[in-house]
């Protein structure tokens, strides 16, 4: 999977994508930046006055520990949306259903993410 993935003000949003969630850039590209994940996925961080404007979860990370995973972004000072939804809220604020584990943050320019673990 390869992600695209919106920024209005590109230094802001590397700042978040680097700084905060700690992703290394593999390479620029067309005033882009390219980042590298696990299992051979990747997403293209590109400039464009669209950014923020979806209602809808942008892109997610397959992760083994989703409240692990909040701790460490907390830390690092990444806030987490408190959604209403049906399903069991994990101490760090994951909702469990429908055989997953799941939380959503927003990045810098207003795009949502999302960590899931599956169950």
């Amino acid at each position: 999977m390869y992600s695209y993935i919106p920024a209005k003000d590109m230094a802001r949003a590397r700042q978040f994508y680097e700084g905060k969630l700690g992703f290394k850039p593999k390479e620029e590209v067309a005033g882009g930046v390219v980042y590298a994940f696990g299992r051979s996925t990747a997403g293209f961080l590109y400039p464009t006055p669209n950014a923020g404007t979806s209602q809808a979860s942008q892109a997610f990370w397959s992760v083994d520990d989703v409240d692990r995973e909040i701790a460490a972004l907390k830390a690092r000072g990444v806030v987490f949306e408190d959604y209403a939804m049906p399903g069991e809220r994990s101490a760090a604020g994951a909702i469990t259903a429908g055989g997953a584990k799941a939380a959503w943050f927003k990045d810098s320019e207003g795009n949502i993410m999302a960590l899931i673990q599956t169950l």
